[in-house]
């Protein structure tokens, strides 16, 4: 019998929108494991206003109704999936200064024994998928966080044709050059994987 109910947090960057889209993937596979709650938080944005695009304009539209992420939203959780594009096989400047406020939390192992995972989306096939999600995971580790990605059980995880993102190491989309290419059914479904995979394994670890 479930004693509490299994709090989720998905906190992304997003920019273009890619991410964001596997974020609700992400929040949507959480939210169907029994007794959850997900919250989707957004980090804050370090680019000034007065140098968005039009496409950037249009995205931080459509996402103004969701709250940007804080400390509490972290503490909250029982389960964390952090979601960045890439910056040169990297995660962005923007999750960085989030997760660089956690020194506190680190002074005091809040964060420890928090399950986590990492999605990202990137404009070329290589463009640094893999090595995004896996240096995402290094300041995850110096938290004390337990880190999952996906197993290959995830049959998707084989799909060649139409070219899509996903991994061992965690969901991902390929964007395309101008950022124009949205996340395939294939994408979605793996980071609803990701997303039902963290809810899974914290609900194992809390006792929940």
């Amino acid at each position: 019998m479930t004693k509490n109910k299994l709090n989720i947090l998905v906190v992304f960057y997003s920019m273009t929108g890619n991410v964001a889209k596997l974020a609700k993937a992400v929040a949507d596979g959480a939210n169907g494991v029994r007794d959850t709650d997900v919250r989707i938080r957004q980090v804050e944005e370090l680019i000034p206003k007065d140098k968005w695009n039009d496409r950037v304009k249009k995205v931080k539209e459509e996402l103004k109704n969701i709250p940007i992420a804080t400390m509490d939203d972290l503490t909250w959780a029982d389960g964390i999936a952090f979601g960045t594009p890439t910056r040169f096989g990297n995660m962005s400047a923007q999750m960085k200064e989030y997760i660089d406020q956690t020194g506190g939390l680190w002074l005091k192992g809040a964060l420890e024994n928090k399950v986590a995972g990492v999605f990202t989306s990137t404009s070329t096939q290589h463009g640094g998928q893999e090595t995004t999600i896996i240096t995402s995971m290094v300041p995850l580790f110096h938290l004390g966080m337990i880190v999952v990605g996906i197993p290959y059980s995830e049959q998707r995880l084989f799909t060649m044709d139409p070219v899509s993102g996903g991994s061992p190491y965690g969901a991902s989309s390929v964007s395309g050059p101008m950022a124009d290419r949205a996340p395939t059914a294939n994408d979605l479904e793996i980071a609803k994987t990701l997303g039902r995979r963290i809810a899974e394994v914290s609900r194992k670890i809390s006792d929940k």
